[in-house]
Parts: structure tokens; sequence; C-alpha cells
């Protein structure tokens, strides 16, 4: 009779009942430019954007750029604002770029970002990390000559004037401890002098 280890036959259950990792085929990946020069990821201003959508539609995702700015430049540089932007070449892209660098002189000046600069005097139109750098030194410039605004900015406090009755309330709880109001009722109710009625 032959001897069964009870050590060996559980191996070989837990064997039978484990799931062999399966292999993964790699994804299938869009090829970046398909054979007729359609790109379908394109950098502009140091975003990548998506080539499969519409210009004034996708070219807004860059920060400063909004809808009425970008429709009004591709206006001026005569670019059908419905035209694919993987469909563009490199030259049209290059240009694009150029002109979103030069904004400012495309635009109407009521349409730019950043009017009478506080350094320059003139009237720009940032985009990208220069408009957040902008924003950060005007706050900066603002809690350090203590105006109202930097003031706001330093308790962390709404600036636009926004009521504070019920919103922006941070920290503890505001209310009235019970006890301590019942402990205010008694003390005034002995202060108050007693008047005797006959």
């Amino acid at each position: 009779m032959e001897k069964i280890d009870p050590k060996a036959d559980a191996k070989q259950k837990t064997q039978k009942h484990e799931k062999k990792p399966q292999e993964r085929k790699p994804a299938e990946s869009k090829p970046v430019i398909d054979d007729k020069g359609f790109r379908q990821l394109v950098r502009v201003s140091g975003v990548v954007l998506d080539g499969n959508k519409e210009i004034h539609r996708v070219l807004p995702i860059i920060k400063g750029l909004g809808y009425s700015t970008t429709r009004t430049m591709l206006a001026k540089m005569n670019v059908p604002k419905d035209k694919k932007l993987g469909s563009l070449t490199e030259a049209e892209v290059e240009n694009l770029e150029n002109n979103i660098r030069d904004i400012n002189k495309t635009v109407p000046v009521w349409m730019t970002n950043r009017r009478k600069d506080i350094d320059t005097g003139a009237d720009l139109h940032l985009i990208g990390s220069e408009l957040d750098i902008a924003n950060r030194e005007d706050i900066t410039r603002q809690k350090k000559i203590k105006s109202y605004r930097g003031i706001r900015h330093i308790l962390g406090q709404p600036v636009r004037g926004q009521r504070t009755r019920t919103s922006f309330r941070t920290g503890t709880a505001v209310g009235v401890s019970r006890k301590k109001a019942v402990e205010a009722a008694a003390a005034a109710a002995k202060a108050a002098p007693k008047t005797d009625k006959k």
C-alpha cells in the first residue's frame, strides 16, 4: 500500500486552482502621423493637443486663449475655424505658434488679458506659464504694499467683495455652546432687579 503525503496532496490541489497569469497583448496605439500626413497629436505653444478636433475648439485649451480670441486670431490669419488641427502642415503650425506668441498685435486691445502692464505700461496678452507667473507677482505685490486686496489674500478671505456671513467659514465651528448660553441666562436673571408685586 502506497503512503500518501498530505502536504504533497494539498500542494497538488492548490496548483490545480491557481490561475496562471495571462500574457497581455500590447495595446494597439494609433500612429502619430498617418499616410495622408494627418497627425493625431499636435504640439502648439508647449501644449499637446488632439489633432482630430477643430482648431477653434481645441486652441482654447491653451491657458490664456479663449473662444473669442481664438476665433478673432484665426479670422485674421484666414484659416477656416472648422479645419482639423491635425491636417495643418508643419509650416502652418509654426505660423499659428508665431501668431499666438504675438496675439496682442492680432486681436483688438480690449481683448488682451493684461492691459497697461505695471512694469512696461504696454497692452500685453500672456499665455501659459507667463500668465501664472504674472498673477503670482501681482498678488505678492498687493500683499507687500498691504492693500485691501493684499490683506484679504493674507487672511485667506474672499477678495472680490463676497459676503462672508455664511460662506468662506473656515476653522472651528461657529455657534454658541448650550451650557454657556444657560449660564449667561442665569447670570442675567440674577443681575436683573426684582420688582415686588402687590
